[in-house]
This record gives C-alpha cells, structure tokens and sequence, in this order.
C-alpha cells in the first residue's frame, strides 16, 4: 500500500483559510503541499526587518515591500517569501496577492530552512518566472543570488559576501551585500 498526499489547488487552499481551519497556523502552499513554516528565530528576524528598512529607504515608491506576505503562482503555490520587492499596485492586493508579473525579485533569509530555500523554494520561483531570487545564507554569512529564469531554471547564479549588486529591475539602485549579511 502507497501514502499519497493530497495536493490543493491554490482556490481550495484559500477555501480552508477562509474558513478559519489554518487559524494561528504559519503555512506556505508549495506545489499543492501545505507545510508548516519554522518559528523564526532571532537572527532570521532581525534580518528581515533590518534588510526590509533597508530596501524601502533605497526604492522608496517605484516598489512595495512586503514582508512575509504570500504571493500566488500557477504551479498551486502560494509561497511566504520573507521579502517580496512587487510592483506597488495599491488596493489591487485587496484583490488578489502579487502574481508572478508584479514580483521584481524576491528574498529568503535561511539558516534552519536552507535546504528548502535552495532546492524547492527555487525551483518553484524559477518555473513562475520570477525574474530573480536572493537566498541570504545565514548559516554561511553568504548571498545567493539567482537571475535569468529560463525554462523552469535559473542560469546564472552568484555568490557574494562583500560589494555592490543591483537588481534586475533596478539597475539604477546598488545595493550593499555586507548590508544583507550584516544589517
């Protein structure tokens, strides 16, 4: 005999929030799989909020940050990316959450779910299109960073502990790495 999981569409996983079932529950969808985010330690924390600040002093209005909020992809995920960097739309997220076409880029801060961040996490946001994707590695004091999305796949990936990298959608902005593994 075989387990099988049940896998939920993006319309019945927002049926179960609606319905309060996931209540007090921090959940991502993942490819139709409802996982159970880590509590966040301290550093974690620290960082989102420091790299968060960092981020709206730099981009002021041309972009909306959010943090720990779900945008929604087609492939049944509905992923809670520590920083999302999105168009800033206004009341249209009354609406729906950020699709794939209003993210910029996207950041995790990993330390206990490096792993996931590296292997499904990626691979999800690569097969949505997301133009580029940071991992801040906490464990190794490194960023991660991951462009060019190209069939399902990122091609270029780098590895930074010190300088200056301007996102994809930004090139105008530099951004300081030691700020991200440092703040």
């Amino acid at each position: 005999m075989t387990n099988t999981a049940y896998k939920w569409s993006i319309d019945r996983y927002h049926q179960i929030i609606a319905a309060g079932i996931l209540d007090d529950r921090p959940v991502e969808l993942l490819q139709g799989e409802i996982i159970v985010m880590p509590p966040e330690g301290e550093s974690h924390a620290y960082y989102n909020t420091e790299v968060a600040e960092y981020l709206r002093a730099l981009l002021g209005t041309r972009a909306k940050i959010r943090d720990a909020k779900p945008i929604t992809l087609p492939n049944d995920s509905e992923p809670a990316p520590d920083i999302a960097i999105v168009q800033p739309l206004g009341t249209v997220y009354l609406e729906h959450h950020p699709y794939p076409e209003n993210v910029f880029w996207l950041i995790e801060f990993a330390n206990a779910t490096l792993k996931k961040d590296l292997g499904v996490k990626k691979e999800i946001y690569a097969a949505a299109g997301i133009p580029e994707y940071w991992v801040v590695n906490l464990q190794a004091n490194e960023l991660k960073v991951f462009r060019d999305s190209i069939d399902g796949m990122y091609r270029e990936e780098l590895t930074l502990t010190s300088g200056l990298i301007q996102p994809i959608s930004f090139p105008e902005i530099a951004i300081d790495v030691r700020r991200l593994l440092r703040s």
